[in-house]
């Protein structure tokens, strides 16, 4: 595999890009703003959601899907709620049948419930899906800060190559073939860290913090089992690793929602002052409605829905949430 297009340029389709081209694969970063293509390209930097980090000469810019649609690789980098209608764009273009499409989104379609790389299947059949998750910040990838990930594909040869691609003394990558696991991990984990936000916004301690994201990561295993995943998953970078780096980061930005929920924001004065999305608030819905269809008992992920979805006090969540029906630590 020689070259490789980003589809998205948000700060993570940017990070991405950097780490791509340090490889010396041929890179294009795609957006269909042109505007904001002209911006990255006169200052050499993607100010508007990756400042300080230099954008290499040799990485492509472009706004044509159909250029970008070429590569050997395709990096999905774009919000969950719009992956089913870029992939049937990229499906009308007429795609090479051994090209990869790479999912870097975060999250599970609504109403159907599926995965990332589930929806790229249905609608790109010939093409190998993959995904890449984990503990990685944008803004620390961008700096070059020791980071690590794992690569998800049913083929391990294909894996092994992408492997290949993002391995760099300060980017480092495992592979595994619970594709279902990995997007089950890294997409639930923004529902934890937008009540992790909320904790702190109320002014709880770090006994608070701790006990939920300990009992987030019970509640995702229960869950994310439930749907198809291996239980070691979770406990790896793209479910525990993510977990706590988004619940305890001030880069996350479901924190940041949670945070001024907690200190008695609306969810629509919050995500109307944002410039980048927060996966968690599209996903809670999306995990709410499946916990219900499967049957699986999500006391948080409940609340959160609650808080999100209908104005729930978060003061009432906490109480509802600390006043159920004792239990063993172990009952999952």
């Amino acid at each position: 595999m020689k070259s490789i297009s980003i589809l998205g340029a948000g700060s993570w389709g940017t990070a991405i890009a950097t780490v791509a081209a340090e490889r010396g694969l041929e890179v294009f970063l795609w957006s269909r703003n042109s505007n904001h293509l002209e911006e990255i390209e006169n200052l050499k930097e993607n100010k508007r959601y990756l400042p300080g980090v230099s954008i290499p000469n040799t990485i492509q810019l472009t706004d044509s899907l159909k250029t970008a649609s070429k590569s050997d690789i395709l990096a999905c980098v774009i919000p969950s709620t719009g992956i089913r209608h870029f992939a049937e764009e990229i499906s009308s273009i007429g795609l090479r049948k051994d090209s990869v499409i790479l999912s870097c989104t975060k999250g599970i379609e609504r109403s159907t419930g599926l995965r990332m790389t589930e929806i790229i299947e249905d609608i790109l059949p010939n093409n190998i899906a993959a995904v890449l998750s984990g503990p990685n910040h944008a803004e620390e990838v961008g700096k070059k800060l020791a980071t690590a990930a794992v690569i998800g594909c049913k083929n391990t040869n294909i894996a092994k190559e992408i492997q290949s691609i993002f391995s760099l003394p300060w980017f480092r990558t495992y592979t595994s073939d619970d594709v279902a696991g990995i997007e089950l991990g890294g997409a639930a984990k923004n529902i934890y860290a937008i009540c992790a936000g909320i904790s702190d916004g109320l002014g709880l301690g770090d006994n608070a913090k701790s006990a939920l994201v300990t009992r987030g990561l019970a509640e995702m295993i229960r869950l994310g089992t439930a749907l198809g995943g291996k239980p070691e998953t979770f406990q790896g970078l793209s479910g525990v690793g993510d977990l706590i780096v988004t619940c305890y980061s001030t880069y996350s930005r479901n924190n940041k929602v949670g945070r001024l929920i907690g200190e008695g924001k609306s969810i629509n004065e919050i995500m109307s002052s944002m410039n980048m999305v927060a996966e968690g608030v599209p996903n809670t819905i999306s995990f709410y409605e499946s916990t219900k269809k499967h049957q699986v008992n999500t006391p948080i992920i409940d609340q959160a829905y609650e808080m999100i979805e209908n104005g729930k006090r978060p003061d009432k969540a906490l109480q509802d949430l600390l006043s159920r029906d004792l239990r063993p630590e172990t009952d999952y």
